[in-house]
C-alpha cells in the first residue's frame, strides 16, 4: 500500500497476515470450559473463534468498530437503468453526513464509527456498454482511496455503498466473474418495475459482450465504478492489519468478488453481514462459498446489514470472554 499498478495487487496474497490457527486453537479451548453444552451457542460459537483467528487473540473485543459508506455516479445511467437520477447520490451523501440515514442511526445503535466517502460524484465513470468504465489509473485511485481509509486501529470493519445506478454494475461485475445470463443476477435495486429489471438485463448483456476473457481486475475496470474500487482497497488494507470485514449486500459483495476472482483467499478475513432481498445476492454468497448472518430481507445498501451484524458479533465476543467456566461457576464438567 499504495498500489502502484494492478498487477501490485495481483501479487499481493502471499504477503498479506494469514488465519491464527493457534489462538483459534485456544479460543477453541475456552469455548469448551464455558458453562454450555458443547455447540450450544451454534455459529456464535463460529463467529468468536474467527475473531481470534483474524485478531491472533484468543479472547478478542472489539473496541473499536469502523464503517465506511463509499459513493459513486456511473455513466452507465445514460442507459436509463435507474429511476433516480444522479444527483440523489450526492444528496444522499449530505444525508448521511446530517446523520438522517438509516446507516447512522444503525451505526449508533451498533457503537460503530461511520465515515461517508464520496468519489468523484461531479465526474461519472463511462458507460460499461460503450467502453471501459474507468481507465487503469481511475481504478487505482480509487483502490487506494479506499485502501486509505481504513483505520489500522479498527478492531471490526463495515463496508457500504451508495451509488444511483451500481446494482447494474454489481449484476455486471457477477456476471462477468461467475458466468451465467444477466437476467439470473440483475434486481429491481433502488425500485426498477419488471420493464426496469429487463433494461437492465439488455444493458448488462451489452456490456458483457463487449468486455470478455478480462482478468478480475480489469474487470472491475470495466465495468466500474469508483466505489466499488474503493471496498476492494479495503478490503485489502483491512486484511493487510488483520482487521476482519463485515460486508453488506449484493452490491458490496460483488466487488469484493473481484478479489476472490484474484485469489480466493483474499475474501477469508470477511464476513457475510446478511443475505438481501436483491435476487443475485443469494446465489453470489454460494459462489464464494459464504453463510451470511442474519436474512431480515433488507434491500437498503449503504453498509445497513454489515451494521446490523456487528451486534451479532459482540454477542458472540461476550458470550466467549464473558462467561463463567465450569470451573470458576464450580459446576462439575462430568
Amino acid at each position: 500500500m499504495p498500489f502502484a499498478t494492478l498487477s501490485d495487487i495481483a501479487s499481493l496474497t502471499s504477503a498479506l497476515p494469514g488465519f491464527d490457527e493457534a489462538a483459534c486453537d485456544a479460543a477453541a479451548l475456552r469455548q469448551r470450559r464455558l458453562t454450555k453444552s458443547a455447540g450450544s451457542l451454534g455459529r456464535l460459537e463460529e463467529l468468536a473463534l474467527f475473531m481470534a483467528g483474524w485478531r491472533a487473540n484468543p479472547c478478542p473485543q472489539i473496541g473499536q468498530a469502523q464503517a465506511l459508506i463509499f459513493a459513486g455516479n456511473h455513466g452507465v445511467c445514460a442507459q436509463g437503468v435507474s429511476p433516480y437520477p444522479q444527483e440523489v447520490t450526492a444528496q444522499m451523501v449530505a444525508n448521511f453526513r446530517a446523520g438522517g440515514a438509516a446507516i447512522n442511526r444503525l451505526c449508533h445503535a451498533a457503537d460503530a464509527h461511520m465515515e461517508v466517502i464520496p468519489l468523484d460524484l461531479d465526474r461519472p465513470t463511462a458507460d460499461f456498454t460503450a467502453g471501459f468504465a474507468m481507465t487503469e489509473g481511475e481504478t487505482l485511485s480509487a483502490l487506494n482511496r479506499g485502501a486509505a481509509a481504513v483505520d489500522a486501529g479498527a478492531d471490526v470493519l463495515i463496508l457500504g455503498e451508495m451509488g444511483i445506478g451500481n446494482s447494474t454494475v454489481a449484476a455486471a461485475l457477477a456476471a462477468a466473474l461467475f458466468g451465467g445470463p444477466a437476467a439470473e443476477w440483475v434486481g429491481p435495486g433502488t425500485g426498477a418495475d419488471a420493464e426496469g429489471v429487463r433494461r437492465k438485463a439488455d444493458v448488462v448483456e451489452k456490456g458483457l459482450a463487449r468486455h470478455r476473457g478480462l482478468e478480475p481486475l480489469h474487470v472491475l475496470a470495466a465495468f466500474g465504478g469508483r466505489e466499488q474500487a474503493a471496498i476492494c482497497g479495503a478490503i485489502l488494507a483491512a486484511r493487510a492489519a488483520r482487521i476482519p470485514v463485515l460486508l453488506d449486500g449484493f452490491i458490496c459483495t460483488a466487488a469484493a468478488s473481484v478479489l476472490h476472482g484474484l485469489d480466493r483467499r483474499l475474501l477469508d478475513h470477511c464476513l457475510a453481514g446478511h443475505v438481501s432481498a436483491e435476487p443475485g445476492h443469494r446465489r453470489l454468497l454460494a459462489a464464494l462459498g459464504k453463510q451470511a448472518i442474519l436474512d431480515l430481507d433488507l434491500r437498503l445498501g449503504e453498509g445497513s446489514g454489515g451494521a446490523l451484524a456487528l451486534g451479532i458479533l459482540r454477542a458472540a465476543l461476550a458470550c466467549h470472554n464473558q462467561m463463567a467456566t465450569f470451573a470458576e461457576a464450580g459446576i462439575s464438567e462430568d
